[in-house]
């Protein structure tokens, strides 16, 4: 009679053998994600490398990363893949100077570009969603995904790489940001901690259904709002206040507000009243 330890080893080495989807070394694909965003912004960094070098050691990285995931496909893929994500990653970079430009016009604390790009949250984030979404754009397999949950754990803001998020994009604090994968979000738009751009409905049959909504140009979606549903519709130039729950669309120039209530009591506090711990 097989131990229970033997059976598990039976389980899993049935599993290692099975398993059709194969992830990328999670040490190897941070490390990248790192790299990658230290090649667009070497000041903040300790190489000294010329880029033309630097480019050749991330494109072996790159390349190595694909291969496994591609499974069996040509080998060639990978290089071609590697090769289409570097040509598009200069257009990634004019985007992410936009976008801490906008950080840098927008917030009055912060006193210099160098400072949005080392230190605010916000930016990292959005830089890692640009560098994960071109690698989702090229079809690249998982890879996207432990790109956008390794900067998930590290800033608290979860962005998909799937979304589709315009110039001069804005995070501030971040803290507990979600924009699910089939969200739209405009140019100019401003987001601040606890946002959610989410779902109605969490169903599988949805997968390939647009879920998430959509935010039109030069919004302003303040702490803790809640938008969903994928026809969900935030017109452009609107203001969405804080704590606001939004599940229908609103036409451009709206303010939507979450009214809070106010009542003065007219004797000393003796007991709490429907509070629970």
């Amino acid at each position: 009679m097989k131990s229970d330890l033997e059976s598990l080893f039976q389980k899993l080495d049935t599993q290692r053998h099975q398993s059709t989807n194969r992830i990328p070394p999670k040490v190897e694909a941070q490390r990248l994600a790192d790299e990658l965003f230290l090649f667009l912004f070497p000041m903040i960094g300790e190489e000294t490398r010329p880029a033309r070098v630097e480019y050749a050691l991330l494109r072996h990285e790159l390349t190595h990363l694909l291969h496994p995931l591609l499974q069996e496909q040509s080998e060639t893929l990978s290089a071609t893949i590697a090769d289409a994500f570097f040509e598009g990653l200069g257009e990634v970079y004019d985007r992410l100077l936009e976008d801490a430009e906008a950080i840098m016009q927008f917030d009055p604390a912060a006193t210099c570009m160098e400072e949005v790009i080392a230190t605010y949250p916000g930016f990292y984030a959005i830089a890692h969603y640009r560098i994960a979404h071109l690698l989702h754009h090229l079809g690249t397999p998982l890879l996207p995904r432990v790109f956008s949950e390794y900067i998930h754990g590290k800033t608290g803001i979860d962005i998909h790489p799937a979304a589709t998020i315009g110039r001069s994009f804005f995070i501030d604090h971040g803290t507990g940001v979600v924009i699910g994968a089939t969200a739209l979000i405009g140019n100019n738009v401003k987001i601040y901690q606890g946002v959610t751009l989410g779902a109605l409905q969490v169903d599988k049959s949805l997968a390939n259904v647009k879920r998430h909504p959509t935010i039109e140009d030069n919004c302003i979606l303040y702490a803790n709002s809640t938008i969903l549903g994928g026809r969900t519709i935030v017109g452009h130039d609107s203001i969405i206040g804080g704590n606001s729950w939004l599940t229908e669309s609103v036409p451009p120039y709206s303010i939507v507000l979450h009214q809070s209530q106010v009542k003065v009591r007219t004797k000393p506090f003796e007991e709490p009243v429907n509070f629970v711990i």
